[in-house]
């Protein structure tokens, strides 16, 4: 089983999420992100928020469509993402895939890439029209060319030790990053696959198209 959460961000930002269907795939919605799965014709089995995104006249026609929704209070400990991650991390799915979860608010942009920290031992991604984003502890990675063209390995603890790029643009051996370092943004892959590795940290990786917008 694959779980796709789609929350409220931005629709801009939204890659064409048919392109994620399947027959082993579980839609889940997340506030406004409910009504845009239905709005899109892709039926979720689960929804989770407060749905204060929503007016009056859209939450009554998603609680006519969706037969399982949580309605949470506004004021609460966690945000809609955060209950919606907490239900499918326990639901033993193979991958886990985050739409909707980037664009508008910086705020939650950054509290969805830490709920990848919190989430840190399960399967998950953060997938926008432009990046996909990953948080890997220590080990050896295997990473395949595909259509992103630049890959990006940025230090989440205060330290990352021991990196090493293998196939890349830009290699790299035994290098140590602290938190705060650019030294491994904007790399690229010059081989049909690579590896990169670490011995100690938490490192997350960024696969970005080339859609312009450097800074």
């Amino acid at each position: 089983m694959i779980i796709h959460i789609v929350g409220g961000g931005p629709s801009e930002f939204l890659p064409p999420l048919h392109h994620y269907n399947g027959d082993n795939v579980k839609w889940v919605g997340v506030d406004r992100g409910a009504l845009r799965l239905l709005q899109m014709g892709i039926q979720p089995v689960k929804a989770f928020g407060d749905f204060d995104s929503m007016d009056a006249k859209e939450l009554k026609w998603v609680q006519t469509v969706l037969d399982d929704m949580e309605i949470w209070p506004s004021e609460k400990d966690k945000t809609d993402m955060e209950i919606a991650l907490d239900w499918a991390s326990e639901q033993n799915a193979i991958k886990i895939r985050v739409f909707g979860a980037t664009g508008g608010r910086l705020d939650h942009l950054f509290g969805n890439v830490q709920l990848l920290v919190k989430y840190i031992d399960k399967p998950i991604e953060i997938i926008d029209r432009q990046n996909t984003i990953t948080v890997h502890t220590p080990g050896t990675y295997p990473v395949l060319h595909d259509h992103h063209r630049y890959i990006s390995f940025i230090p989440i603890s205060h330290e990352v030790k021991g990196i090493t790029l293998r196939g890349f643009k830009y290699p790299l051996t035994n290098c140590h990053i602290s938190i705060g370092s650019t030294l491994c943004i904007s790399n690229e892959l010059i081989r049909s696959s690579g590896t990169f590795s670490f011995s100690e940290g938490i490192l997350m990786m960024i696969r970005s198209k080339d859609l312009g917008g450097c800074f």
